[in-house]
């Protein structure tokens, strides 16, 4: 009984460390610990620069959930001080800093979305509020010590801005600084991360060295992209949040890109590989379908996503109008299409409206919509307003 355990606990590491994992430091350490017994303290920062967590963040949170799984203790440090400052990794240009009201505003439901993934019974959540602002002026001067200017230099993003001559605040190479703290902070065994975070991880390990403590080992997981391409980010708008409803998150995971449905099938869902690689040997769409389902069935359970392949199936293969729409009543009997959207909030501005329109996305009925100065006639019975693939009023007058 306890072989077969023990095997169990070996398929269930090794798949740990190889399964959409980019890098480890140090490997061989790390896999020589969980194979132990040592019950480890496996940190993941979360700045709450946003208020949904979406897809591309829940990566790493499957990882802990991972670990979890075989015992270990999760540390969560939600970044209230951090998120303040903004994270430079990656950006190409400076992030704002937040005020102390949007932190604890954006920080308000992440236990329920954590809570989709983790179990929040075995969770250390920590603030790492408390000890960064106690901080002086001498002990932050003392860790900039550790750091020289061409190091941050040689990062990508703060290379690329200081050969455009674009403006680089000192603020910004603090942050590596502060996320290593944070390691010092909870005596960190571990720390997950993507690829774009992999000078502030090292940098939890210079920290933790200088203050006497061992190094961590660095998890590096690989980076999700969003359904356009690019890497998923709450500011491009092509992100899947976890908190998405079914029919939502259905049909956005059916606009990814088909080039992406292997990795979001390995990063995103349980199955074992050997069932996905016979999913993506057959028919591109089918294969589609099943990452929506899976997708939409690990945040909401199988029967919402079943109807929420039913409704996607209904709207975009028969082309039929959604049963549940919302209806918007007009006031008047006609309406220029660009003040019909933003008055119905299908747009947030007439110029999203005007995109829109010139990108091809605005239907009435079954006639698509490409003069912005179009004036549409309401009839007392209705009609169907389709902005994009998934949106849907009945306007009536």
């Amino acid at each position: 009984m306890k072989s077969s355990k023990r095997t169990n606990n070996e398929e269930k590491i090794e798949n740990l460390l190889s399964r959409g994992v980019a890098e480890i430091i140090d490997r061989e350490h790390l896999e020589k610990a969980l194979k132990s017994g040592k019950r480890l303290r496996v940190k993941l920062g979360i700045d709450p620069t946003g208020q949904k967590i979406h897809l591309g963040r829940a990566v790493a949170l499957r990882k802990l959930r991972e670990f979890q799984d075989l015992g270990h203790k999760v540390v969560l440090v939600i970044g209230g001080f951090t998120a303040q400052i903004g994270d430079p990794s990656d950006k190409l240009s400076k992030r704002p800093m937040l005020s102390e009201t949007q932190v604890k505003k954006n920080m308000a439901d992440y236990k329920r979305q954590l809570g989709k993934i983790l179990d929040l019974r075995k969770v250390e959540f920590r603030n790492n509020n408390d000890w960064l602002r106690r901080l002086n002026f001498k002990e932050i001067a003392n860790l900039a010590e550790s750091f020289s200017v061409l190091q941050m230099l040689e990062r990508r993003n703060f290379k690329d801005r200081f050969e455009r001559h674009e403006e680089i605040s000192l603020r910004e190479f603090l942050y590596p600084l502060m996320q290593g703290y944070d390691s010092v902070a909870i005596k960190a065994d571990v720390e997950l991360g993507g690829t774009d975070q992999l000078f502030n991880l090292m940098a939890g390990r210079t920290i933790q060295k200088y203050y006497g403590q061992k190094e961590q080992d660095i998890f590096v997981n690989e980076m999700l992209e969003g359904t356009d391409g690019r890497k998923m980010s709450t500011s491009w708008g092509n992100v899947i949040n976890i908190s998405d409803e079914p029919n939502d998150m259905y049909g956005k995971v059916m606009a990814v890109d088909d080039k992406l449905v292997l990795k979001y099938f390995l990063l995103c869902t349980d199955l074992s590989e050997k069932e996905i690689e016979n999913i993506v040997v057959g028919n591109p769409r089918d294969a589609k379908a099943r990452l929506a389902l899976e997708i939409t069935a690990f945040y909401h359970g199988l029967e919402a996503a079943k109807a929420a392949e039913g409704h996607f199936n209904r709207v975009f293969r028969e082309k039929e109008f959604p049963e549940d729409m919302e209806t918007f009543k007009s006031a008047l009997p006609k309406m220029n299409i660009v003040d019909l959207i933003v008055a119905s909030e299908m747009a947030a501005s007439r110029s999203e409206a005007k995109r829109l329109i010139e990108q091809g996305g605005v239907s009435i009925g079954e006639e698509r919509i490409d003069d912005p100065y179009r004036i549409i006639e309401i009839p007392t019975e209705g009609i169907v307003l389709q902005v994009g693939k998934r949106k849907f009023r009945k306007i009536t007058s």
